[in-house]
């Protein structure tokens, strides 16, 4: 009895090793750039996304909400992170694609749209002040 209890316990812990799924590891981000930068342009219009490559895992989307508000996030996938796959704008500028999974995600919410993505996105702080952004964690 004690041999299948400490079988079943060893089962289930080498079970929880397996792979999460989503889980984007923590990095430090701090990114700063001008609003009046021509290659933020995107950002004046609400509906307005920007790549930004070198921060994050996989670097960074920029959204301009529907409301003037704006949004960050990393553009590493959730369905594999180990892949370091970087999602991509689709056409529109409302949702980003996997290019590895084929996963959406909607940029208004970071929120999965299409399988296998079922994770959101990893979201960033983001302010917008005296013409200036900033996003950080």
């Amino acid at each position: 009895m004690r041999k299948w209890i400490l079988l079943s316990a060893i089962a289930i812990s080498c079970l929880s090793c397996v792979k999460s799924g989503g889980v984007i590891p923590n990095v430090a981000v701090n990114f700063q750039a001008a609003t009046t930068d021509p290659r933020f342009s995107a950002l004046n219009v609400p509906g307005g996304a920007v790549l930004v490559n070198g921060y994050g895992v996989a670097g960074l989307i920029l959204y301009r909400e529907a409301d003037g508000s704006y949004a960050a996030y990393d553009r590493c996938s959730t369905v594999d992170p180990s892949k370091l796959c970087a999602v991509t704008l689709d056409a529109g500028n409302f949702t980003v694609t996997d290019p590895c999974s084929g996963g959406k995600w909607a940029l208004s919410s970071g929120n999965p749209v299409k399988a296998p993505a079922v994770t959101s996105l990893k979201a960033y702080s983001i302010e917008v002040s005296n013409f200036e952004i900033f996003v950080s964690n």
